[in-house]
């Protein structure tokens, strides 16, 4: 055994490669699973006990120079592969698949556009707000539905504190801090405590617009709505039928004619032709008034629309989960899109 060691000891100081291929062979013959040094430590429980100490300090010595021979000549060999004057360095890398946006954020980008060219300007504001700005600046009676639980996700341990349940908060905000005319667009991520299906999320995004001056007449959010029906869905047409909401007076939801030529749009408009887009209306004078706008020199119109919903039309998606899934398949298809 001793004499056995004593040769491998000076086999390992006198070994020098001259490749990479010749190391690993030096390797696998020494600490490969059938190598010398399985062998040796096999070996040692027959060597007397007396001896077994001196043994087993030479059998431990024989294994670190080895892993030393290893680590001095693998450096060096890697050391010339990176210097060596074979490497094109010229050679292409290996490609990268290019990225894409978000089918949300093309959406969300190219409405703004639309509105930034007529004089809109965009106007952000916080997620976790106070009821004044959700609900009680907004004209909201403290009996509404919308302030239910079931509707709501209120901050524990914070009176009076939720994550917005629309993006008309920042109106609100918008109105309190600074005199008309006031012409901006609001987009956000907005929160309602309701199921997950393919038509409904807990959280999703809103754009909503709001313009005050002296003046301001249905006959101008009308005109507004045709010019981004126009310039988003390439439809001149919509309708605007009478609905309620709680800070408009009067309110509106309004349709675009899509029309009746493919089987699809047969099926999302349910045979009619007609999509409702979005929600609009005439500021409410008590809402001015709560903020600060005297209604009786000024007047104004909102309008708010779901980019989930905008997105689906656009996309002709059925799903709205999709967009939360971040399944790379379905955003592959986005590759290529606008990106600026």
């Amino acid at each position: 055994m001793e004499e056995r060691l004593s040769q491998y000891l000076g086999e390992v100081a006198r070994f020098e490669p001259t490749s990479s291929a010749e190391l690993e062979e030096f390797r696998i013959r020494f600490l490969g699973r059938k190598g010398i040094l399985k062998d040796l430590y096999a070996v040692l429980k027959e060597v007397p006990v007396d001896r077994k100490k001196e043994v087993g300090s030479d059998l431990n010595r024989l294994k670190s120079s080895v892993e030393s021979v290893l680590e001095k000549y693998k450096d060096r060999f890697s050391e010339a592969v990176q210097g060596s004057s074979e490497m094109d360095y010229t050679r292409p890398g290996a490609g990268l698949t290019p990225g894409s946006r978000h089918p949300l954020s093309i959406v969300r980008k190219e409405i703004l556009d639309i509105f930034l060219r007529i004089g809109f300007t965009v106007e952000e504001g916080p997620e976790i707000e106070d009821d004044w700005h959700v609900f009680s600046g907004l004209n909201f009676p403290p009996e509404h539905p919308a302030r239910d639980m079931q509707d709501t996700f209120f901050i524990q341990g914070r009176e009076g504190m939720l994550l917005r349940t629309h993006t008309s908060s920042v109106q609100v905000r918008a109105m309190e801090t600074n005199s008309p005319p006031i012409r901006i667009v609001m987009p956000g991520r907005v929160f309602r405590n309701e199921a997950v299906s393919a038509r409904s999320h807990c959280a999703f995004h809103q754009i909503e617009g709001l313009y005050i001056d002296e003046g301001v007449s249905f006959a101008d959010l009308k005109q507004t709505l045709l010019y981004f029906t126009k310039e988003f869905f390439g439809k001149a047409r919509i309708r605007m039928r009478p609905s309620y909401f709680p800070f408009t007076e009067p309110s509106a939801e309004v349709d675009v004619y899509w029309g009746l030529e493919t089987e699809v749009d047969y099926r999302i408009t349910k045979g009619t032709g007609w999509l409702e887009i979005l929600g609009c209306g005439m500021v409410d004078p008590q809402v001015l008034q709560d903020s600060g706008i005297d209604p009786l020199k000024y007047s104004g119109f909102a309008f708010g629309m779901g980019i989930e919903r905008i997105a689906l039309l656009r996309y002709q998606m059925g799903d709205l989960r999709l967009f939360f899934e971040n399944d790379l398949r379905m955003l592959r298809q986005f590759t290529g899109a606008e990106t600026t």
